[in-house]
């Protein structure tokens, strides 16, 4: 009886030191890119050259990240398809103008553009905002969205947050690369 006693305390002993000693070992992470610190200036300048039209800037390489972030205008743009996104998170903060946007619901007769990409010509029972500069806006992934600038200019800073990392070299998702 002792010796089985002796025994299992030492399988325990043995069992706390090894988790002890890979604790031990174990280090912080070290960054996996440079840091990125834009000034306002370099953001207004990007605002300048983004108007007239609809387009989006990417302010980051995103390859190998869960993020993208990019400044994109919009100016009088209508019939945008709503949204819905399976893997993907949205955060939205408005730098200049105002847009009408549709959140919550249920896509009408949506369609897959892409895998976890959703698409609907108009949403059903959402909730409509207006949102103006300085107003931040987190939509989390499968909640329909849909956005339109009718009759104004609008610029925000758009962050994606992705479920996996994006894929050096992957195209971006059809959602956000909007360009004319």
């Amino acid at each position: 009886m002792l010796i089985k006693i002796n025994l299992v305390m030492m399988i325990s002993l043995l069992i706390i030191l090894s988790a002890l000693s890979v604790y031990a070992q174990r280090k912080p992470s070290e960054a996996t890119r440079p840091v990125v610190v834009m000034s306002g200036q370099t953001l207004s300048d990007l605002k300048e050259k983004l108007k007239p039209g609809n387009k989006t800037e990417e302010l980051i390489d995103s390859a190998g990240m869960q993020l993208r972030v990019a400044v994109q205008h919009e100016n009088n743009k209508t019939g945008a398809a709503a949204e819905l996104h399976d893997a993907s998170d949205d955060v939205y903060y408005v730098l200049e103008g105002s847009a009408m946007l549709v959140l919550g619901g249920k896509l009408d007769a949506p369609k897959e553009v892409e895998p976890g990409e959703w698409r609907s010509p108009k949403i059903i029972d959402g909730k409509t905002f207006e949102i103006n500069k300085g107003d931040l806006v987190v939509v989390p992934r499968g909640t329909p969205h849909q956005r339109s600038t009718a009759n104004k200019d609008f610029t925000m800073i758009l962050i994606k947050i992705y479920a996996e990392p994006l894929k050096p070299g992957a195209p971006k998702p059809t959602s956000v690369s909007q360009k004319p």
